[in-house]
């Protein structure tokens, strides 16, 4: 068994970022009143990170691009049949088939969530940049997408995240310690992640051109 670097500091850094700022999106929305604008402010940042991470899923490292767990429906059946055995099957040091489509699906669930809130009102007259432009009947749906359906996606999301690591955990399987530090042990031959300092250089300035753009657009 050796160690070897498989998620490199940005995907790290962008996994424990997201996680603060939901939570925090999550509370200063229960909060309401003048904490709307940190929700606010939450959501632009959480988009800058989405769109960071969409760019860094086709130009990072090995083990954060999306080529490397993009799956066919019958090896995701076949790994979620290995669930219910003894033997756990083949063995991912990325994200395995699962994990792979849970990343899709976050970010998706993520982007609709910041794109409706771009469009979004509600009773307290808050309302997002880009509400004005859809109009007050449009501007209602997507506020009720957002707050109802997009919301409900999240916590059924995060739910089944936090139970899919318990789970993990319960099988010998830790999948924390190596968000954390980077690393994970196996005995497989099989490449590191380049985290040098200049792909993170790289990842810096693609962060900053994203959060750019963000800025650009809600100030349209």
């Amino acid at each position: 068994m050796h160690k070897i670097r498989v998620w490199d500091l940005p995907v790290r850094s962008f996994h424990w970022t997201l996680v603060m700022l939901v939570i925090a999106a999550v509370v200063t929305q229960k909060i309401g009143g003048a904490a709307m604008i940190w929700h606010f402010r939450c959501g632009y940042s959480i988009l800058t990170l989405v769109l960071f991470r969409i760019v860094w899923g086709m130009q990072g490292t090995l083990y954060a691009r999306f080529s490397e767990f993009r799956h066919a429906p019958s090896v995701i059946i076949a790994y979620l049949k290995s669930w219910t055995s003894a033997h756990q099957g083949q063995q991912y040091l990325g994200h395995n088939p699962v994990g792979g489509l849970a990343v899709f699906g976050f970010l998706a669930i993520l982007a609709l969530q910041a794109v409706s809130g771009l469009l979004s009102n509600d009773a307290n007259e808050s309302e997002g940049p880009f509400a004005k432009l859809v109009g007050n009947q449009w501007s209602d749906r997507f506020t009720w997408f957002h707050q109802e359906i997009g919301a409900t996606l999240l916590y059924v999301f995060i739910t089944t995240h936090v139970a899919a690591i318990a789970y993990y955990a319960y099988r010998k399987n830790n999948l924390v310690t190596p968000m954390i530090n980077g690393d994970k042990w196996t005995a497989l031959g099989a490449m590191p992640a380049d985290d040098s300092p200049g792909n993170r250089l790289m990842a810096l300035l693609i962060l900053i051109l994203c959060a750019a753009a963000v800025w650009v657009i809600v100030q349209v």
